[in-house]
């Protein structure tokens, strides 16, 4: 797949920015760019500085844990269409999670100190990402729920 130049129709089309109004789409399209990561690097890494989210274009990564003495455990697999991170929106904006690449990666890194600078000045577009950031986050932890269920 080669990377691709203009990156707001890829944006608009996914159901994370649907209904996004346009002007608050060109901001978020403002602080996007193409990234890949290999087998073997991090995407993100627990306790550095969280400064993007991602959108996976192709590719699977595990999230992961790495309680004291256990070696890591795979707590998810994110793959084509996923929400990467959410650790750039609140303070201390460091990584509570590991994500490695399970296969070449291909996403769209979006600037989380653009991003959180846009939000401050039109306190509309912050509640609109704050907003679609909570239902992901409620999603998710229903996943880990269920998760956890069933292997009790």
């Amino acid at each position: 797949m080669g990377e691709i130049k203009d990156l707001k129709p890829i944006l608009k089309a996914h159901p994370f920015f649907a209904d996004m109004p346009t002007a608050q789409l060109n901001v978020i399209v403002g602080c996007a760019s193409n990234v890949r990561f290999d087998p073997g690097e991090f995407i993100t890494r627990s306790n550095e500085p969280a400064d993007k989210f991602y959108i996976i274009r192709e590719g699977r990564c595990a999230v992961e844990v790495s309680p004291a003495g256990r070696g890591s455990i795979i707590i998810e697999t994110l793959a084509d269409g996923d929400v990467v991170g959410w650790s750039w929106l609140f303070p201390p904006y460091t990584w509570n999670l590991d994500v490695r690449p399970m296969e070449t990666v291909r996403a769209i890194a979006l600037d989380g100190k653009c991003l959180r600078g846009k939000m401050e000045k039109d306190h509309d577009f912050g509640y609109e990402m704050h907003t679609r950031f909570a239902k992901l986050m409620l999603e998710r932890i229903r996943a880990l729920r269920e998760q956890l269920i069933a292997h009790i």
